[in-house]
Parts: structure tokens; sequence; C-alpha cells
């Protein structure tokens, strides 16, 4: 369950972000697959957002669940703007942006109701309370279940579940991307919102298969991201050998080690971690029947302490996002 709203989600989630764009080319008939998988293994939690693919990811998870509704939690976000050619324009909490966006995933999911409706970024230029006071019209109106932040700060949460209660925040967390766990685990679990994890695997770093840059392709995001960059990379490498050495010992691969340790951290956080293959997914899924001793524990928090890892978690730009 998220929180104290009462949204009762599978332990680990699903994010299909990767699927339509970001990471390299997608293959649809593959992720529809991978999401038929998924709801097989009975992770029910599926991940998108109107922005991913400029809509196309929203139609792909459409597709995908069309004749299985009933199992499945579905949650989308709104907030980030492109315009017609892909590019970054700003952020908009609107009013009246918060109800054509959401009839536009609407209409692209091919559902009536979304269970989980996020604003996906903060926008500075207008106050939380009047962009939450929307999304709590279309709670009245039937086409939105629940209410959930991504990468607000702890103001920013109490403001907004003083206007309306707030289901979940989704927020980057990971071996290394421990910063949620300073203000805004406290700020959540004062106020009853569940926590899930975004890029849970540390945008697929922490799994060990990524070894040289050349790994990703040429139009993969991840070549712009400063931990993937010059010495960043070497000193985050070596940080993955030392989480792989200790899967090896453990007799899991190092992804399930990461999420294991996630999932330890407490029952209100969910990770979702992103794949659009079904080999990668059973794998995921394979961390649920992983036990960690205390020994364990305290082994991974002498390998990965808060900030451990070398670079900040996006370009200057995209930090000035977060968190606000």
């Amino acid at each position: 369950m998220l929180g104290a709203s009462g949204l009762v989600v599978s332990p680990l989630g699903l994010g299909c972000m990767g699927m339509s764009e970001f990471y390299g080319p997608g293959d649809e008939q593959e992720s529809i697959a991978t999401i038929h998988r998924a709801l097989d293994l009975g992770v029910t939690f599926l991940d998108t957002a109107d922005v991913y693919g400029l809509g196309r990811n929203e139609e792909l998870v459409g597709k995908a669940i069309r004749g299985r509704r009933q199992e499945i939690v579905v949650a989308t976000k709104f907030g980030i703007v492109r315009d017609m050619n892909g590019n970054f324009v700003g952020v908009s909490g609107r009013p009246e942006y918060v109800r054509l966006a959401c009839d536009a995933s609407l209409r692209r999911l091919g559902v009536e109701q979304i269970d989980l409706y996020y604003q996906h970024r903060v926008d500075p230029d207008t106050p939380i309370e009047e962009t939450v006071g929307a999304m709590a019209e279309l709670v009245q109106a039937g086409r939105v279940r629940h209410l959930g932040l991504s990468e607000a700060a702890p103001a920013t949460l109490r403001r907004a579940s003083a206007t309306h209660p707030i289901a979940a925040l989704q927020t980057e967390y990971s071996l290394w991307s421990r910063e949620p766990e300073d203000e805004i685990f406290p700020t959540c679990r004062a106020l009853g919102i569940g926590f899930v994890a975004y890029s849970p695997l540390g945008r697929g770093f922490l799994t060990g298969q990524i070894k040289q840059i050349e790994d990703l392709t040429p139009g993969d995001w991840r070549r712009t991201s400063p931990r993937f960059l010059f010495e960043n990379f070497q000193r985050n490498l070596d940080l993955v050998e030392r989480i792989r050495e200790m899967a090896v010992r453990k007799r899991c691969t190092p992804a399930q080690l990461a999420l294991a340790w996630l999932l330890e951290q407490g029952e209100d956080i969910v990770p979702i971690p992103g794949t659009k293959r079904r080999t990668y997914l059973r794998e995921n899924v394979g961390a649920l029947e992983i036990t960690l001793s205390e020994e364990d524990l305290a082994g991974l928090a002498e390998i990965a302490p808060p900030g451990v890892a070398a670079g900040a978690r996006y370009p200057e730009m995209g930090m000035q996002a977060v968190n606000r």
C-alpha cells in the first residue's frame, strides 16, 4: 500500500519510459510482451508519462493493458512540456493545462480513469495549491483515483497535502542516489505519503552491464548524464565492481542485490525498475526472493554511503527542476 492512501500496488513496479525513448531504440512487440510478462509475474504497477516519446509510451501501455485493465494500477504524469520537435520548453502546473493533459493521457491510454496521476515536476511559477486543486477536481470528476508528485521538496509536499491527500512521491532513489533519506522520507512518513523510487538501478549502471560508454547507443540520453561522463564513469565503475563482488558472494546479480537493498528500506517504498526486455524483467523480479542479513546491509552501507556516486544526477538544467 502506498502510504495512507489505500492504493494497493505490487511490491515492485515496472517503469515503461525506456520502451519509447531516451535509452536507445525500442521494439514495440517486445515491449508489449514484457508488460504482459510483468503482469503474469505479479508486477501490476505500471509507470508512464505523457512526455515519454511525446505520448507514444502512453499509447504503448494502453495497447498492452487492453483486456486486462482490472489487474493493473496505471500511473502517469503531466507537467514537463515539449514542443512538436521534442525539445523541452518548460514545466507547467497551470490548472487549465492540468485538465487538458489529463484528457489527453486518458485518450492515449484508452482508459476511463488513471489510478495515480503525478505532477512530473513542480512548476515554480504556479502555486502548488492551484495545481493540486486542479488535480483534486479530476478526482472529484472520477477521472483520477489518487494524486502524486515527482521530485517535490518537503515544504512543497506539506503544502500539497494540505490541499488534497497525496498518495505518493516519486523521486530517484538507489544505492548511488540516497538523498531522500535526509528530509524526504521523514516528511513522507509524517504525512502518510508512499514513496516510489525511480531509477533504482542507477539508469542501468548498477546492473554491471555497462562497462564502457560505447555500450550505450549513440542516441542514448545517458551519454549526456554527468555520472556517465569522463572520470566520473570510471569512479562509478569501481563502485559497481564492489557491488558485483558482493553479489557473487550472495549468488545473485548486481541488479538483484541493488533492488533487494532498496526493498529493505521500508514497506512504504516501491521501486519501479525500467526495462524493455523480458530477460531483465525476470532478473529484477528475482530480487523479491533475496534476503539480506544485517551483515549484508552493513556491507552495502560501507560500499555505497550517501554521496558515493561521482557526478550529479542530471545535467545542470535538469538539476534545477528537482527537489523544488
